[in-house]
């Protein structure tokens, strides 16, 4: 059972993370979904972070920028899409996000981080952090059974793919390990915010396989 490894995420959190946030999680379709998704690490403008949070704990909760990715790749609904650029942090709710979710699920989407460990900023983690996430990481893929998984930036592609990664040479590049098909794309918010077309067009290929 995927629930089983948020024990696990739990205790790394509070070896790795900010001692006064909680770990996140995954969410989407569990079950054999066409696309995973897998970002760094979780930071403090996830509204689910706080230790008050009494709904899911869901990557990218109360954010607007991650989202524009998914409503270009036509993973997302248009009114969906629109709340969420209209609403404020704290004006996300539990219902809400399961409404967010329940539409990646439906377009047969899983969104998870290597790293649950959150982080009251976007710095920079050491590898031996994300090192320590990819047994549980493993078993999660493993568990969920995604058909396609699509690793964002360098340092997440190199630690899961066990090689050194530079996603500009491997663009639509098919990687094969551990029984699981692999690409690496761009990194597309905060700093990579400029590549979000390179990871646009990567993903619609993606996405259009057979």
């Amino acid at each position: 059972m995927l629930e089983e490894l948020y024990k696990e995420y739990d205790k790394l959190q509070r070896k790795y993370g900010d001692k006064s946030l909680c770990s996140i999680y995954c969410g989407g379709k569990k079950e054999s979904p066409k696309l995973c998704f897998v970002f760094m690490n979780p930071t403090a403008s996830n509204i689910a972070t706080t230790k008050d949070w009494d709904g899911p704990r869901y990557p990218w909760l109360g954010t607007k920028n991650i989202w524009k990715l998914f409503y270009k790749l036509d993973l997302l609904n248009q009114d969906i899409y629109d709340q969420i650029q209209k609403k404020k942090r704290q004006d996300w709710t539990k219902e809400f996000s399961n409404q967010v979710y329940q539409n990646i699920k439906d377009h047969d989407c899983f969104i998870t981080n290597l790293a649950k460990c959150t982080q009251i900023d976007a710095r920079a983690l050491k590898d031996e952090v994300y090192k320590a996430y990819l047994k549980a990481f493993k078993k999660e893929m493993n568990i969920i059974k995604p058909k396609r998984i699509i690793l964002f930036g360098n340092q997440v592609s190199s630690i899961v793919l066990g090689e050194k990664i530079k996603v500009s040479e491997v663009r639509k590049k098919k990687f094969e390990k551990d029984n699981h098909e692999y690409y690496s794309v761009y990194y597309p918010v905060g700093n990579g915010i400029f590549n979000m077309d390179k990871a646009v067009e990567d993903i619609k290929y993606i996405k259009e396989l057979e």
